[in-house]
């Protein structure tokens, strides 16, 4: 979706489709910039109902609730009078309720059939419809009442039906918004931290509370925070920057996914589940209590003064929407006895064939009049594939139409191939699949269209990689030719940061004054200097992966005694394993990167963050934003949010652009580093005039050694022979940890550096002790033969055991040591 494309590419497709002069009309997943369209659009308060003609401006996004278009209102006719809010020549929101993924249509009607047993009610019920913008309309007066002002919710102007695309779909206010912001924060101990993502928290509990009270409970989820993927749902007004608490709108009232009970999506789901079976709810959706919203109103009346006929319009839009579906989880036993239940569950299928487009207007009549032929017809929907063909020649004339043609005519076959090619290269090119001269030529060629379709299921970038020559050579440009560009080329240098600037400001990541401030800097020194060191950093993105891809293959290969299968496997494995340390080859050629340039600038307090850093995986490419965050905390800010959330979003559903996991990776990788700096700064003020002390780690050595000789003994008792490390290694582990941070908390003034030093000698004395007295035991007090080692051969086992010890005991107290200073200080 995100794919840059050609919509006049798009439409010269569409205007070659139109040419073919089929007798079925083009199959239309979403609009284009530039295409115009006309609504009968019914408001919400009043209900008054017009016509309008809209202009897409553009495509906004998608998800499984529908997809959002800005549009611009280019003509009004009201017969009824104005509908209120509605202007001509004014830019508005346009939601129609059926995704632009066929995936996520499939899996969202799914999910839906399985919880209420019928079609996704937003999508195909104009009475859903009409019941979800009420509800808003409500909300929206409820927020004036508890959040202060009406302007928390965006205010929803009128409903449509959409015939091209078959949903319902709502216009809304048009909201210049924007996400959080990622906020540069040191300190994220404090209560106070990170102001705009504590105002969102705060905005989002305070709405889920006015649904409840207002009897919304269901739709509240769209707003619960620990769904993790909410936030997006409430935007910031970007006219109120840079107040970090002011602003916030809910904008998004339509859930996409149902509930099921055995089905929880996300963390939240679990007490929601819970909280809707003790109210006899087993399925959630959008379900409100009409009850409690009475409740609500009567209370305030004087807000909601003039909303009385649209109270009774939202009680009897619920009711029709409600007996529309089966509903096995709410009707029941009602099924086996209401056959006014049934009717109006007869009456809601038919309008959604006919708003789907699966049935014209002469199939809709037959099937209303005749219950047989209605039966069938819903019984045919249950056939794969088969089934909807059928019910595609039974309910539409003009698809007869075609497929007689089809079966007739061998110049009206060759024209609806032709089509059919023009259809797939609309996707394909929006996707980004093919090029716009390729999808031109493709669309005239059969035979290497033909080629094309088999790779059509493969991921669009590998369609385009093994299809396209340009595409292909950028690629291999992009791994090997590019990286030495920006090391070498300062204007290639200054390219690459001015495109991300403005990718970041198209994305909302930077404000206006914000790109044009970091573009400023760029011919400044010590931004020249990190934009050279990050395009080393780019240098050594494949080096973890081609060192990883040879050691399998050498592995394999030394290895001829293998099955293909064991083979495959172990060559996964170490594949594997390389993308999980956390220090690879890639990262330890950027971490000597850095320490030659400190060596040979003889300058350590321009890279003290990235000299660490660097030598780590995945968190090492943000070494250097992270060092600039004070010097340029704007730039810092932005290449941080750049690189750790880009990798974010290719998660489903939960890596949406906006969610919690996004806001969560930011802090893990960029503001967390910068809060332990700030406690290795305030440690180190803390102990200031503090003599360095080293007399306990011998004390703390020997009582590590007693520990490890006890649980021993222990061992022995209970098995009747002395463990080694592999017996026992689930708890010997934590003796040196704990030795590590005694060692770290009793070394009074000494610094950081020092520490670890302190800590990695305890460690190797530990671990040297250890191993003799582990060697002693088995060869002197247990033995397990009658052989008698000299004192050379003993120390030789000895050493041997000490061999491995010191390296893990050693690992384990140096990182012990640092996650013992960097903890979290005690207020003083």
């Amino acid at each position: 979706m995100g794919t840059d494309y050609s919509v006049e590419t798009i439409q010269k497709l569409e205007d070659i489709f139109t040419l073919q002069r089929l007798s079925r009309p083009l199959r239309i997943k979403r609009y284009e910039p530039g295409k115009e369209l006309f609504y009968t659009v019914k408001g919400v308060v009043p209900a008054k109902s017009g016509s309008a003609k809209i202009r897409i401006e553009k495509f906004v996004g998608g998800g499984y609730a529908g997809q959002v278009y800005k549009i611009r209102v280019l003509n009004l006719d009201t017969p009824e009078g104005p509908i209120d809010g509605l202007t001509e020549g004014q830019s508005y929101a346009l939601k129609i309720l059926i995704p632009p993924s066929g995936f996520a249509r499939l899996f969202r009607n799914f999910i839906y059939g399985l919880a209420f047993q019928g079609p996704f009610s937003l999508q195909v019920n104009p009475a859903a419809a009409r019941a979800g913008a009420l509800w808003q309309k409500f909300i929206r007066q409820g927020a004036k009442i508890r959040l202060g002002s009406e302007k928390a919710v965006v205010d929803i102007l009128g409903t449509v039906i959409d015939p091209i695309l078959g949903s319902c779909g709502e216009i809304s206010e048009w909201i210049e918004g924007r996400m959080w912001r990622f906020e540069v924060e040191d300190n994220l101990d404090a209560p106070s931290s990170s102001p705009e993502y504590l105002s969102k928290r705060s905005f989002m509990a305070h709405l889920v509370s006015l649904l409840h009270e207002m009897g919304a409970v269901e739709l509240a989820r769209q707003y619960e925070w620990w769904t993790c993927k909410s936030q997006p749902n409430a935007l910031k007004r970007t006219s109120s920057d840079p107040a970090p608490d002011e602003g916030l709108v809910a904008v998004d009232f339509r859930a996409g996914l149902a509930l099921l009970p055995f089905i929880p999506m996300c963390p939240k789901d679990f007490s929601l589940i819970l909280k809707g079976i003790a109210r006899g709810s087993w399925v959630q959706f959008d379900r409100g209590n009409i009850k409690k919203l009475q409740e609500f109103v009567s209370r305030n009346s004087d807000s909601f003064s003039g909303m009385e006929e649209a109270l009774e319009e939202l009680k009897t839009s619920e009711k029709i929407y409600r007996d529309s579906l089966p509903d096995i989880s709410h009707n029941h036993i009602k099924l086996l006895y209401k056959r006014k239940l049934w009717s109006s569950i007869r009456k809601g299928n038919i309008e959604s064939w006919r708003i789907r487009n699966i049935t014209d207007d002469k199939a809709t009549e037959k099937l209303t009049k005749r219950v047989l032929l209605f039966l069938l017809f819903s019984f045919l929907g249950f056939i794969p594939i088969l089934g909807r063909f059928i019910r595609k020649l039974w309910g539409r004339a003009d698809f007869r139409l075609h497929y007689k043609q089809l079966l007739s005519s061998l110049k009206y076959i060759g024209r609806a191939l032709r089509g059919k090619r023009a259809e797939n290269l609309i996707r394909w090119h929006r996707a980004g699949r093919v090029s716009s001269d390729r999808a031109l030529r493709l669309v005239v060629s059969p035979l290497r269209f033909v080629f094309h379709f088999p790779l059509s299921f493969l991921p669009p970038g590998f369609h385009r990689f093994f299809t396209d020559w340009k595409t292909f050579l950028q690629a291999l440009d992009n791994i090997f030719a590019r990286p030495l560009r920006l090391y070498f080329k300062q204007a290639a240098r200054e390219k690459w940061l001015r495109d991300m600037v403005s990718q970041g400001q198209k994305n909302g990541m930077l404000t206006e004054k914000e790109a044009s401030d970091i573009t400023a800097q760029i011919k400044e020194p010590f931004i020249q200097k990190y934009l050279k060191s990050m395009a080393v950093h780019v240098c050594t993105l494949p080096i973890t992966q081609i060192v990883s891809v040879i050691v399998a293959f050498v592995y394999v290969r030394l290895h001829p005694e293998l099955s293909w299968q064991e083979a495959s496997l172990h060559a996964g494995l170490i594949l594997g394993l390389f993308q999980v340390t956390p220090i690879s080859p890639g990262s330890i050629v950027r971490g000597l990167y850095v320490t030659v340039l400190v060596i040979r600038e003889r300058n350590f307090k321009d890279y003290n963050i990235a000299f660490f850093l660097s030598f780590f995986k995945y968190i090492g490419y943000l070494a250097f934003p992270i060092q600039m965050a004070y010097r340029y905390s704007d730039l810092a800010r932005f290449m941080a949010g750049h690189w750790a959330t880009g990798a974010v979003h290719i998660v489903p559903i939960f890596g949406e652009r906006g969610a919690l996991l996004e806001h969560a990776v930011f802090d893990l990788f960029y503001n967390y580093p910068l809060t332990i700096r700030r406690r290795l700064r305030e440690r180190q003020e803390r102990r200031k005039g503090v003599k360095t002390r080293a007399w306990h780690i011998p004390l703390s050595v020997l009582s590590g050694l007693v520990a490890l000789a006890v649980i021993g003994w222990i061992y022995f008792l209970q098995t009747g022979f002395f463990p080694s490390l592999k017996n026992i290694w689930w708890i010997t582990v934590w003796i040196p940890v704990f030795m590590a941070a005694a060692i770290t908390v009793w070394a009074g003034g000494a610094r950081l550096s020092k520490r670890i030093l302190m800590s990695a000698a305890g460690g190797i004395a530990l671990a040297v002790c250890y191993a003799l007295l582990d060697t002693a035991m088995n060869v002197f007090v247990f033995p397990s033969g009658n052989e008698v080692l000299s004192a050379m051969q003993f120390l030789g086992q000895a050493g041997i055991s000490a061999l491995w010890k010191t390296f893990l005991f050693t690992f384990l107290a140096i990182v012990s040591s640092l996650v013992t200073e960097i903890r979290r200080l005690k207020p003083l």
